[in-house]
Order: structure tokens, then sequence, then C-alpha cells
């Protein structure tokens, strides 16, 4: 018998990650293990489990070539490959501190996605020519510095909240609007940029973002239903929630986004005939973009997705919207 796919969850057929986690109601009823095992591992990940994007998905020669445009993508994916692990680890705890089995379920399938992020973006790696027995020492040397500054600022803030402190919902604001919130408007450009450039990559950066759909807009009704059946709990979530806009400001993610930008935009002249016709959104050539523009718009992207997220759970937008741009 077929599995039926949720539109949601159907690669052809799912929103963009910022319309679905803007406008899309997913609940942890709606998305339990059952859903996970039917909806994505056979649904969106079908054909695509392993290397994150259809085997007839290419990597082009020039991307796997010495230059800017290559080394743009190495940092790109190796710092997120750096953060997603992170990620996979704190959320054992989320699951450890899950009040009920729907919760700890959701959790339990949202660790294994983003363990699953972690291994496409390293395999991709490998795809534009890391030879695969020095894959970690390539990771630790574009990352290090990145993680340093800002991953791990971020990771011990969480830690506190969720493991030291037990605050299973105070985690979940601090994963959904904190740092998925902020982080989300960079997937999508990231799928924009290279879906051209890189269909492979393309296609890596679009099944990640089906996924965080999911995460953000499950994880907003939980902290929607949490606030309404204790109204008591929304003092702390404004802390939380002013305290994490605070740490995003003291974090210097601008400096490395610029940088990767900047080698983004070193590469993109060579490939002019490629992408004459390109529009990285409707009116814009992604030739004539500017990596200020492109970081500007993805932090426009957070503002607009903040709005529409914090609304929907009865949250002044204000509290977090002015922070930085995350970490891209």
């Amino acid at each position: 018998m077929a599995t039926t796919v949720p539109r949601e969850a159907d690669w052809d057929q799912a929103p963009g990650l910022l319309d679905g986690a803007s406008t899309l109601t997913l609940t942890t009823d709606d998305c339990g293990l059952a859903y996970w095992l039917s909806a994505v591992a056979q649904g969106t990940l079908a054909g695509r489990a392993e290397t994150g994007h259809a085997p007839g998905a290419p990597t082009p020669e020039y991307m796997c070539r010495p230059g800017p445009l290559r080394d743009s993508l190495l940092i790109e994916l190796g710092c997120r490959s750096v953060a997603e692990e992170q990620a996979t680890r704190v959320l054992s705890y989320y699951v450890t501190h899950a009040p009920g089995i729907p919760e700890l379920e959701f959790y339990a399938t949202q660790l294994i996605d983003e363990a699953r992020h972690s291994l496409v973006f390293r395999n991709h790696l490998v795809e534009l020519g890391v030879p695969r027995e020095r894959l970690a020492a390539a990771v630790e040397e574009v990352s290090a510095d990145f993680t340093a500054a800002v991953i791990d600022p971020i990771i011990d803030f969480t830690l506190a909240t969720v493991r030291d402190e037990g605050d299973f919902f105070g985690g979940v604001a601090i994963f959904a609007i904190i740092i998925e919130g902020v982080l989300a408007p960079a997937a999508e450009l990231s799928e924009r940029k290279w879906s051209r450039l890189d269909p492979a990559a393309g296609e890596i950066a679009r099944g990640t973002s089906i996924d965080e759909i999911r995460h953000l807009t499950v994880a907003s009704s939980i902290v929607r239903d949490r606030l309404a059946v204790d109204p008591e709990f929304r003092p702390r979530l404004l802390d939380i929630l002013r305290r994490g806009r605070l740490l995003w400001d003291t974090v210097p993610d601008r400096a490395f986004v610029m940088h990767r930008e900047e080698l983004f935009q070193a590469g993109l002249a060579e490939h002019a005939d490629l992408l004459a016709d390109y529009e990285i959104w409707p009116g814009r050539r992604l030739l004539d973009t500017t990596p200020a523009e492109r970081y500007e718009t993805a932090e426009r992207w957070t503002d607009e997705m903040a709005r529409a997220r914090m609304a929907y759970m009865g949250l002044d937008p204000a509290i977090i919207i002015g922070h930085q741009a995350g970490a891209r």
C-alpha cells in the first residue's frame, strides 16, 4: 500500500521554509514517531537519505576546483555541520526532560534530523573533493574560530536552561525562537544561492529546510500551549527570550558570514552565463546582489518570520526583533 506523504513533508509540494514556518500549524500530536517514519523517512528522504540529494543532482566539476566559490561552500557546510552536530548533542536533554510521550517522540525525531543534517553537510564536503580520511580535520580548519566565537556561547546558554535547570519549555523556546528562528532564513538563502551553481548543495538545503518547517512550527505550538495552561510561565519565557536576544547581539557572527559571502561574490563572475537569468528572489538577479544585501535580506526574513511565529504564540515580536542575524 502506497504511503501518502503530507504536503509539508513532500519534496515537490512542501512550501518554502519562510512561508511554511510562518503560516503552518503543526503539533506534537501531528508529528510523532509514526509520522516521522512514514512522512519523513519514507517521504522526504526517499532516495536522498545518505547524501541529502537525489542521485541525479550533480556536483559540477568547477565546484571541485580550488577557488573562492568552493571555499565559500566549504566554510558554509563545515560550520553548519558542526552546528548541527552540537544541536544533536543538546537535543538529548530535550528527550530526557520531555514531560510526556508526544514531546519525547517529537524531540527524538528532531535529534535524528539534526544528526542527519550534519551527516549530509559532511558528505557533500567529500563530494566537493575533500578526502574522507581528512574530513574531520578539514571541518575543524574551517569551523574552529566560528565554533568558539558563535556556537559555543549559544550552546552553553541552551544547556544552562534545559540541562542544568531542567526547564524543558524554556529550552524549547530557546531552540525554536532564538536558535532556529534565526538560522532558518539563512537556510532559505543557502537554497536559493546554490540551487543553480551546485544542484546537489541546493537539494541538501531544500531537504534541511523541509525539516526546519516542522521543528519551528511544532515548537511554537508547544510554547503556545504551555502559555495557555500555565500563564505564570510567561515572565520566565520573556526573560529567556530577552537574554537570548542579547546573547545574539554579542556574538560576532556577521564577520564570519560576510567573509563567506565575499568569497561567494568573488566566484560569481566566473559563472555569469549560467546565472544570467537567475533571480534569487523576484525581480533581483543573483548576479546583481552584494554580500551586504544578501546578509541584510536574511536579517529581514528573520524579522518577518519572527513576527508571524511570535504572534501565533501570543507574544510581542518586539521582544526579539532587532537582534543581529544569527549564525548563517
